[in-house]
């Protein structure tokens, strides 16, 4: 069975996981006994047969997509939130909420190689939040209650940690750049964001974007953006406004904001289709029965659609022909043609949230 046409849905509400074919858009598998599905993602192995699922009650689950069975299962922590896999592939690294910190395994036999406890400059123990792989075997995490950002690098073999300090109150959450050079996080205390460019680590931490955020805000926040739903097209990023109806338009060369689209709703994740021609949102509650689709270049909403209540996930095919959306609430994944816009088919699965295909596996970031 080719693993490049595969891929995972999340089924949070059963502790399962559908193995899935995007070429023929079935399912393929169902595998249980995953544990506390309601927060979790996958990553990959580089040769696509195995994901591994970070569950919210700490459990670390390699899949084996061939065989279709769990291969190995750890529960290294009391919650974690989510987990990176570095770049040759070799180790695993999970972020924890408690006991605060990053754990990082052998790939293969899910042996703990690295346990690092996040101790803040402050002395307090941290929950870590923001964990992507980097180019050069690194692992990139910010630590949410002591305002720091770490770099580890495991290009030697042993973990040389690099740490940031004040960078911005409660880094919430973070995504790296397609390129592997940016790392970004969010702020939760304040307006604005951390950026540090990897390449020249001796710069450290700037901020940007000084305008965004919960800041005055005239909408409650339901739910914040996940930063890795950010979309690049070009030079530009695409980014969900905080407590706005509005997806932000920012040029990459300056970090500064050039331009902000309406929107229907709150943002959640706005993903750019492969090509970088269109972008895709999907919306926080109470509007999130909806997805919009903008032009990347007029900048303008083209096409709107109400796939059912709770959409929250959208995943494209590598190439981008089509996108899946999770409707959790429907107990349904519907599959569109990002041409036409027409929904192909959906698939029945158990409160759907999370959607990954194989390719993210060769995706720095994901």
């Amino acid at each position: 069975m080719p693993t490049g046409d595969l891929g995972v849905i999340i089924e949070r509400a059963t502790g399962t996981v559908q193995i899935v074919n995007t070429t023929t858009e079935t399912t393929l598998a169902k595998i249980d006994q995953l544990g506390d599905l309601s927060h979790a993602s996958i990553v990959y192995s580089r040769d696509e047969r195995y994901a591994y699922v970070f569950g919210r009650d700490g459990g670390l689950t390699k899949v084996d997509l061939l065989k279709q069975e769990i291969s190995n299962r750890v529960i290294q922590s009391g919650n974690s939130i989510g987990g990176a896999i570095s770049q040759d592939g070799r180790y695993v690294a999970v972020s924890n909420y408690k006991p605060g910190g990053v754990k990082i395994f052998n790939s293969e036999t899910l042996e703990l190689v690295v346990d690092l406890p996040a101790l803040g400059r402050d002395g307090q123990t941290s929950k870590t939040v923001g964990l992507v792989d980097a180019p050069g075997q690194k692992f990139v995490f910010s630590l949410f209650d002591s305002a720091e950002i770490w770099v580890v690098d495991l290009a030697s073999g042993q973990p040389k940690v690099t740490k940031f300090y004040d960078v911005g109150s409660k880094p919430y959450d973070a995504l790296i750049s397609p390129n592997g050079r940016y790392y970004i996080a969010g702020l939760y205390g304040e307006d604005g964001m951390a950026l540090l460019d990897l390449w020249y680590l001796d710069k450290g931490v700037k901020r940007i974007l000084p305008d965004y955020g919960k800041g005055e805000q005239r909408l409650p926040v339901y739910k914040m953006p996940h930063l890795e739903g950010w979309a690049v097209a070009g030079n530009r990023a695409f980014v969900p406004a905080v407590g706005r109806h509005e997806v932000l338009v920012v040029d990459m060369n300056t970090w500064k904001q050039v331009g902000s689209i309406p929107v229907y709703g709150q943002p959640i994740f706005v993903m750019a289709r492969p090509d970088g021609r269109h972008v895709w949102v999907n919306f926080a509650f109470p509007k999130n029965n909806t997805l919009q689709v903008i032009d990347t270049e007029t900048l303008q909403v083209i096409h709107e659609k109400q796939p059912g209540k709770a959409v929250l996930h959208m995943e494209f095919n590598p190439r981008g022909e089509k996108v899946w959306a999770s409707v959790r609430d429907e107990n349904k994944v519907c599959i569109y043609d990002t041409s036409t816009f027409e929904q192909q088919k959906c698939l029945p699965a158990d409160s759907p949230s999370g959607i990954f295909f194989t390719n993210r596996a060769h995706v720095i970031g994901l």
